[in-house]
């Protein structure tokens, strides 16, 4: 496995892992409060439905001349990356509230309590919010599938990755019955954006026809000037936000649910 390919795998694990958390804080929430097995056909429904698309569109894209891939990837990598980085940005300047897992397991545990009875045949309720929650993370998997997939010619690296990066989280989802809090979201976050802003960079110039000085080795240095800046940008966020309110302050609620000040 060449470095790009290390680096694609990497990439598509790491934001897999993070949207298949997110996945499974809403599906934890609302079976264990209302139906496991109307969540569980909710969230089966949901990965025929990805599946179907991944393999609708990757064969379509692979297919499309590897410059015009590369440029349409690159760009819609490079946007995409961007608002991943953005936020994480904000989380890490103390800006934004960073993703709390365990308040939007009990603001969905109190939601799946408020919407009636629970029906005994079948849950509609569970159903739905199940197959929309892994629907919408799964949406990004797919993205993030095809584009990294498809730009490499390598959508079965892509999905490989993608399926362990699912089936690590679930299993853990499985063996602690709990929201996985613990796992350092933010941080991954931040990672992916970096990552994911670079290789679009990266393979956007290519596909407009630029040529990397070292080739794939030049991957790194942009992925070095990325982090490099991204991580002074939060710094000086840090910095303005302690300078105009003081060490202590008390963050942006996360999904309406108030979080505790921090130093």
């Amino acid at each position: 496995m060449s470095a790009t390919e290390f680096g694609l795998a990497l990439s598509v694990f790491l934001a897999c892992a993070v949207e298949a958390v997110e996945a499974l804080t809403i599906v934890l929430a609302v079976g264990s409060t209302r139906s496991w097995s109307a969540t569980m056909v909710g969230v089966g429904a949901a990965v025929l439905a990805l599946a179907a698309l991944v393999l609708a569109l990757g064969p379509a894209l692979v297919s499309l001349p590897i410059g015009v891939l590369r440029l349409v990837v690159g760009g819609l990598l490079l946007v995409f990356g961007l608002q991943w980085l953005r936020k994480a940005i904000l989380r890490a300047g103390t800006v934004k509230a960073k993703h709390d897992e365990l308040a939007i397991y009990a603001q969905e545990r109190e939601a799946a309590r408020e919407a009636g009875e629970t029906h005994e045949r079948f849950d509609g309720y569970c159903f739905a919010i199940a197959f929309k929650g892994v629907l919408l993370e799964g949406l990004e998997v797919a993205f993030i599938v095809l584009t990294f997939g498809s730009s490499q010619h390598r959508v079965g690296l892509a999905a490989a990755a993608a399926a362990v990066a699912v089936a690590v989280v679930a299993a853990a989802g499985v063996a602690l019955r709990s929201p996985l809090a613990r796992v350092p979201e933010n941080a991954m976050k931040f990672s992916v954006g970096v990552m994911l802003s670079s290789f679009g960079m990266f393979w956007g110039a290519e596909g407009a026809g630029a040529h990397w000085p070292g080739g794939d080795a030049a991957l790194l240095a942009v992925i070095g000037v990325i982090l490099v800046g991204s991580l002074g940008m939060a710094r000086a966020l840090r910095m303005s936000v302690a300078r105009s309110t003081g060490t202590r302050r008390k963050p942006p609620a996360v999904d309406g649910v108030e979080t505790p000040a921090v130093s």
